[in-house]
């Protein structure tokens, strides 16, 4: 049943247990016995409490309750005078604090310790329940299980070592038993994927009814997650990590992260994608492909932009087959009103389009060119002296109609890019198709100089860097007519998994076992051909500089290969935090490193197309991992704080 479905019936279940804190250790000792006893007396009441443990799912699409807004990916107007993101403001701004950390999903008001006593709570009664047949008491089991797997998951990718909450203790629970120890975090893993495996069994391969069920957990959501898990558990940060040999455990010396590297680690990462890669094959999972109607006359370019547009938008999952699993308990609809600019000139006083989130210029130099290869490493654009001069800027011809209005001045880095690039962002003087505009002729221009209508009009609604993010806003939204006048979302669940995301997972453990090879090539080009771009194989000898025209044949190289691929192909979807993060790159790339963009106070070309430094982001060792809140380790002897806090 979908999750905006349940919250009426939900309510009517939360009397089973309190919102107390148990803060004085770990929230794993249940309450209310009385009123949990009448939670499982039938059917009905047990499937309410089954749909409460979905019910802590974190909300994978608010910028206010995930990193979106703690790295690099977007940037915001500084301060939000009327909306305030915690998230931007003290992460990616680096005022993380142990008082009252940002984020807190270790006892905050999304403490997945409390997610985890409902689940314990859940498996420890639903067998005597009356009136379940065994088959559906098998799944709903397994559901649980899943979901105990997940929001152990949650805290290890933030936390690292955590306490395994493998059961609730008894209310009669010496105050020594709940003070509970955090468990290596090759522990953790290996606890996380055994839950999964013993879910598997009895997860169904498709919903019977995605009306009444999307969300619910199938075989191929279990298994893209346990892949993902264990690429997680492969990398750098997790695997052989030198830098935390002296975070040990205070009490007994135990080592919290295994300080050698294990390859074997990616061989079963490897498998996994594999295995979870052909059961979606198996269950109908493809990558999306855009299919335009009759009458919108679309070229490939637009169809392809479509594609990798409707791939995270398209909500009609019985023809978007990529999204494994989708959240519908975060759906799409804030992210979309900050994403999208102000597209009408008539209607600038909409205000319910934000213009917030805003990717800064290295993430536009991100994406590739038009021949498949980074900017900086592409033959053409080093002889002709694109990349030198991006910076300054052409006018658009006849050639670039459908991505930048003819006859308009833009920075040459608009110009020549992939497919994926004119997909995501928008930017002055750029075409954004939709929103009311479906003709490829008559598209929106952006007009994003300052006091035009997509540019800094307003102290809190303008992009700060000069790109807004199309990907995310739905083609079909609405800007109704009239001053102040609604924008009507077309509303999506959020896509917390697609297939391009687990082919290359795969195509990245593959290469980390035994390097290139026709398998690794495979499953990368799989997102590349449908991003319109030539194979790996075929790029760099074609397309780059003589330095790096043999970078995909060596482990190294098609590392980074891999690791472009996955931030331009997931970019804005709220991966690059955790990607980076994993690869132990995020000191590389956000230690003392500016966030830049155009000057969006200037309201001429000339002056416009000049390069601003917002801010200089700051990251050091200690903010790989989340710390933990100060009251807990004074009231629990036991814990540890995460180094550095």
């Amino acid at each position: 049943m979908k999750y905006t479905k349940l919250f009426t019936e939900i309510v009517g279940c939360f009397f089973i247990f309190t919102y107390s804190s148990c803060a004085d250790y770990l929230d794993v000792v249940p309450d209310n016995i009385a009123t949990i006893d009448n939670a499982f007396t039938n059917r009905t009441m047990a499937e309410k409490y089954l749909f409460t443990c979905y019910s802590y799912m974190p909300k994978h699409s608010d910028p206010e309750t995930q990193v979106f807004l703690a790295g690099d990916e977007f940037w915001m107007p500084y301060p939000q005078s009327v909306i305030t993101s915690t998230v931007f403001e003290y992460i990616a701004r680096g005022n993380q604090n142990v008082t009252n950390p940002i984020l807190n999903y270790w006892d905050g008001d999304a403490s997945m310790f409390v997610a985890l006593r409902v689940c314990n709570t859940f498996l420890e009664r639903i067998e005597s329940v009356p009136g379940i047949d065994s088959m559906e008491r098998k799944r709903w089991i397994a559901e649980v299980k899943f979901l105990k797997a997940y929001y152990h998951y949650w805290l290890v990718r933030m936390y690292g070592p955590i306490p395994l909450i493998r059961e609730n203790l008894p209310i009669s629970a010496s105050i020594e038993a709940v003070q509970a120890k955090r468990e290596p975090v090759d522990d953790c893993f290996n606890y996380i994927v055994s839950l999964l495996d013993e879910a598997l069994p009895d997860l169904p391969l498709k919903l019977q009814n995605e009306a009444t069920e999307t969300g619910r957990t199938t075989k191929p959501i279990a298994l893209a997650v346990k892949a993902s898990i264990l690429v997680n558990a492969a990398s750098p940060l997790f695997n052989g990590n030198s830098d935390y040999s002296a975070f040990v455990r205070s009490t007994d010396g135990v080592q919290y992260f295994n300080q050698s590297f294990d390859v074997k680690k990616w061989e079963i990462a490897a498998i996994a994608c594999k295995q979870a890669i052909d059961t979606c094959h198996l269950a109908g999972f493809h990558l999306y492909e855009y299919k335009p109607s009759l009458v919108e006359g679309l070229n490939s370019e637009i169809i392809t932009q479509m594609s990798i547009r409707n791939s995270v938008c398209d909500n009609n999952y019985n023809y978007n087959k990529e999204v494994i699993w989708m959240n519908p308990n975060s759906t799409s609809d804030v992210l979309q009103r900050w994403s999208t600019t102000f597209l009408d000139p008539v209607n600038t006083a909409n205000e319910s389009t934000r213009s917030l989130l805003a990717p800064p210029l290295r993430i536009a130099e991100m994406f590739y060119t038009n021949n498949g290869v980074p900017i900086f490493e592409d033959e053409e654009w080093e002889n002709s002296g694109k990349y030198s001069n991006r910076y300054k800027t052409k006018i658009a011809t006849s050639a670039d109609k459908y991505h930048i209005k003819e006859g308009a001045e833009t920075a040459v880095l608009h110009f020549d890019r992939e497919i994926r690039f004119y997909a995501n962002l928008a930017f002055d003087t750029g075409l954004w198709y939709g929103i009311g505009k479906y003709n490829i002729d008559n598209q929106w221009d952006v007009r994003g100089k300052q006091s035009q209508a997509a540019g800094k009009r307003l102290p809190t609604f303008y992009s700060t860097t000069g790109y807004y993010c199309k990907k995310l806003a739905h083609y079909q939204n609405v800007i109704l007519p009239g001053a102040g006048a609604a924008y009507n979302v077309v509303d999506y669940p959020w896509p917390v998994i697609r297939l391009a995301d687990l082919y290359l997972l795969y195509a990245e453990a593959l290469n980390e076992v035994s390097g290139p090879s026709v398998e690794v090539y495979e499953y990368i080009n799989k997102v590349r051909v449908r991003a319109g771009l030539e194979n790996v194989e075929v790029a760099w000898p074609n397309y780059a500089k003589a330095s790096k025209k043999q970078k995909h044949t060596t482990k190294d190289g098609l590392r980074e290969i891999i690791q472009q691929e996955r931030l331009i192909e997931l970019a804005n979807e709220g991966h690059r935090y955790w990607d980076i993060r994993r690869w132990k790159r995020a000191k590389e790339m956000w230690q003392n490193q500016p966030i830049q963009g155009w000057d969006v106070d200037q309201g001429e070309t000339e002056t416009y197309y000049r390069i601003k430094t917002i801010y200089t982001t700051s990251f050091t060792s200690k903010d790989y991992l989340w710390p933990i809140r100060e009251y807990n380790l004074s009231v629990n002897p036991n814990l540890d704080q995460n180094p550095g806090w």
